[in-house]
């Protein structure tokens, strides 16, 4: 009974809050004023008031739990162990994979550059394709 007073009280004052700037003529203040008024109140009748209540006493029950149990802090104890592991299992995958040797390389024919020579232009003729689709494009 007590939450519901305290809900609508706030959402009166900032009610009158958001009626104050509306005569000022300050009226898209005055809409966001209002709608923030409106949140105690509809918070409370969704329920969502005391769902934050029993959240709040869930955790601090856990906090109380968290200083005064031993098993508590071996479980946090037990979660850095695996964090550690997990970690450093990473790590060494990672240095595993640059120690592997490379492949040889394949003897042969090298392929042809893909890129003419610094001074050599590219002649008209490696153009030719391309000329031919824009041709048959129209452009």
């Amino acid at each position: 009974m007590l939450t519901l007073t305290v809900c609508v009280a706030l959402s009166a004052a900032g009610l009158a809050i958001a009626l104050l700037t509306a005569y000022r003529r300050r009226y898209l203040a005055a809409i966001r004023t209002a709608a923030l008024a409106l949140l105690p109140v509809g918070l409370y009748m969704t329920g969502l008031v005391t769902l934050g209540s029993k959240v709040g006493k869930a955790v601090g029950t856990w906090a109380a739990d968290l200083v005064f149990n031993p098993s508590v802090w071996a479980g946090f104890g037990v979660l850095a162990v695996s964090a550690v592991l997990y970690v450093g299992g990473r790590f060494a995958s990672g240095r595993r994979k640059g120690k592997e040797k490379a492949t040889p390389a394949v003897e042969g024919k090298a392929s042809a550059p893909a890129l003419p020579a610094k001074g050599k232009e590219p002649s008209l003729s490696d153009f030719s394709e391309i000329e031919e689709i824009l041709k048959r494009r129209g452009i």
